[in-house]
């Protein structure tokens, strides 16, 4: 693959004092819809209308993706979470249950029926 030459931008490409172009504040706006979607404790309190810099969209942009980043590595981390294999558990149950009833039967023999007159109620 062919490496490709990208020239540094100068110094007065960023300020961060100047108002906000509409391409940033376009940007700004598809951020604030991002995060929009994630969950409550991912979400900045940042009110994006107060937004008029650079400086201050940067913050916001900064602190966006960082929360989106976050939230992506907290998905993974729930996902990947080892999942228990039920197969054995319900195996190892089915073999102490058999193994109480053995027991059960070994130890304790049925007692035999008595024979005799049946008692009368009053």
């Amino acid at each position: 693959m062919a490496l490709i030459h990208v020239p540094r931008p100068p110094k007065s490409a960023y300020d961060p004092d100047r108002p906000m172009s509409s391409l940033l504040r376009t940007q700004v706006d598809h951020l604030r819809e991002a995060e929009s979607k994630l969950p409550v404790r991912y979400r900045s309190d940042i009110y994006v209308r107060a937004l008029k810099t650079e400086g201050e969209a940067a913050r916001y942009i900064r602190d966006v993706t960082e929360a989106i980043h976050a939230a992506h590595a907290d998905a993974e981390r729930a996902r990947r979470a080892p999942k228990r294999k039920r197969v054995i558990e319900i195996a190892a149950v089915a073999d102490e249950r058999a193994e109480r009833e053995r027991a059960r039967k070994k130890r304790a023999p049925k007692p035999a029926k008595k024979s005799g007159a049946k008692r009368r109620k009053k």
